[in-house]
């Protein structure tokens, strides 16, 4: 027997993601050219950080409309895990990007790169518009929305590092002090680990479908079985498909042999219990002197 309750969130905008992905596409190519042009491998880098927001942006994107569909008869859940997927690739890319930039700073930091400042202060310019605007764009959908958090991380991140080849660039045009550059990519690159892990881990937590975090397994059982009708629960599974709906199953032995009316009752009193700790789709096994594993995890 089972009970679904449904979870109403903010609706992401699919037009601010077009947007942003436009603008991505055109800055990405800006930057590419002029590091080729002006020899600068910090815009270059720039320029890859950027296509990195491109591969996030569409595939949140994509996800993003996946998971609109209506279950049917094959994906009875329809694809409401696509956005958790999508979370889970945007952060692994930005965690590998972070690595990179940081091997890239490091090896800057003891052999500086000459370049022409003017095309890395003007296209530097250029990109910390184009991603805030970006982030603008999408900043408003990131509330309760694992993928769009990522993709947020993604856009934020390469404005700040945007900054930083502009504050490297000024700093080569004026002083000549080429190590700058590098020691700001080091330090983006630590913090983008640092954001993205948190997102990373709560991402494989879903898609591996550990139990959430915020809930307490033995504090629900103890309250199930205070309920007078129940002996025992058992065989409990509760885990996530995205960030909303939280699944649990469960079989609960019965001290007496009932009717299903009879049970009805007893099922909105479980019902109750757990949506004390926002458990909305609930699937219960009723049994009633069945000889079996009586062990809580099973």
């Amino acid at each position: 027997m089972g009970n679904k309750t449904e979870h109403h969130h903010h609706e992401v905008s699919g037009k601010n993601l077009g947007w942003s992905i436009g603008l991505n596409i055109g800055i990405t190519l800006a930057e590419l050219i002029g590091g080729i042009i002006s020899g600068s491998m910090a815009l270059i880098s720039d320029a890859t950080h950027n296509f990195s927001d491109v591969i996030s942006l569409v595939v949140s994107y994509i996800a993003n409309k996946l998971t609109k569909r209506k279950a049917t008869d094959n994906q009875t859940y329809g694809f409401k895990r696509s956005e958790i997927i999508a979370a889970f690739i945007n952060s692994a890319t930005l965690m590998v990007l972070a690595f990179f930039i940081l091997y890239e700073g490091i090896q800057r930091l003891f052999h500086p790169i000459t370049v022409a400042a003017d095309w890395v202060i003007w296209l530097a310019i250029a990109s910390i518009a184009v991603n805030g605007l970006s982030v603008l764009f999408i900043r408003n959908d990131t509330h309760d929305n694992m993928n769009m958090k990522s993709a947020y991380l993604h856009l934020f991140s390469d404005m700040l590092t945007s900054i930083a080849v502009l504050v490297g660039g000024l700093t080569m045009k004026y002083l000549q002090w080429y190590w700058v550059d590098a020691v700001f990519s080091i330090a983006i690159a630590i913090y983008l680990l640092y954001t993205s892990w948190g997102i990373f881990k709560a991402a494989l937590r879903i898609i591996m479908q550990f139990t959430p975090t915020e809930i307490e397994l033995p504090k629900i059982v103890s309250e199930v079985e205070l309920i007078s009708e129940i002996e025992n629960i058992h065989h409990v599974h509760i885990w996530q498909i995205n960030e909303h709906n939280i699944m649990f199953e469960a079989h609960v032995d019965l001290k007496k042999d009932i009717k299903i009316s009879e049970f009805e009752t007893i099922l909105t009193k479980i019902k109750e219990v757990l949506a004390n700790h926002k458990i909305g789709h609930i699937t219960i096994q009723p049994e009633f002197s069945v000889d079996d594993n009586k062990q809580i995890i099973h």
